[in-house]
């Protein structure tokens, strides 16, 4: 079994092995990680990802959802079959799902298998170097417009309805339709451009929203929502 260093290391540098089946988006995102990230190992599908894996026990697996593989059983993605083969002789080592993906079912079937976290492939190298520290500091990290589905899966009690209707009697049916697609995670423009309307006009709804909820940020707005079940 593969023994990997402290989490993270002393001076603050992550030990990171990617895995995607294209050499290209590899390559970008090497050259777009920070600098205290090490890429220690790379792979391009199943069998090489686990080898790399296990070789290298890194801190963390930059994982892709979808890749070729042989012998990866019907209704289960590439990325999980990776964690299912590999995180027993990896005890240690964490895995940051990265895709293009924003499905449901990819979400909940790579967490289901034992990742940390699920962030997109539209994330910049910023974020993604962010969700990697935060992943391998121990904290689950999700790209906002999928944590819905992880509290749906994961978090959510038998029967729990959502509990907010006098909380939502506050806000106007425009108001509403603001707030949810702010709390999904969607820009202003994309909320403009969603709903037809104005970003300035987007701004004043996203306001209205916070002062009547006594909320002070979209992060606040969308754990608010999240709990309520309103996603």
């Amino acid at each position: 079994m593969a023994e990997a260093s402290d989490r993270p290391a002393q001076d603050g540098s992550v030990r990171v092995v990617v895995v995607d089946d294209h050499s290209i988006f590899r390559s970008g995102l090497k050259a777009d990680l920070d600098a205290s990230i090490e890429v220690v190992g790379e792979a391009h599908d199943v069998e090489s990802a686990v080898q790399a894996v296990t070789d290298a026990a890194p801190d963390v697996v930059l994982l892709d959802v979808h890749l070729p593989g042989v012998g990866v059983p019907a209704g289960t993605s590439g990325g999980a079959e990776v964690i299912r083969r590999a995180a027993a002789s990896v005890p240690d080592t964490r895995f940051l799902a990265l895709s293009v993906s924003d499905k449901a079912e990819d979400v909940v079937g790579v967490i289901r298998a034992g990742a940390r976290g699920y962030i997109t492939k539209g994330s910049s190298g910023a974020d993604v170097s962010r969700a990697v520290h935060a992943v391998a500091s121990g904290d689950a990290v999700f790209s906002p417009k999928l944590a819905g589905f992880v509290l749906d899966a994961f978090g959510a009690a038998v029967g729990e309805t959502a509990a907010a209707s006098d909380e939502l009697d506050r806000l106007s049916a425009r108001e509403q339709e603001v707030m949810r697609l702010i709390a999904r995670g969607y820009a202003y423009k994309e909320v403009a451009a969603e709903l037809f309307i104005s970003t300035k006009t987007v701004e004043s709804h996203v306001s209205a929203v916070l002062r009547k909820l006594q909320l002070s940020s979209r992060h606040e707005l969308t754990a608010w929502a999240n709990a309520r079940r309103l996603l």
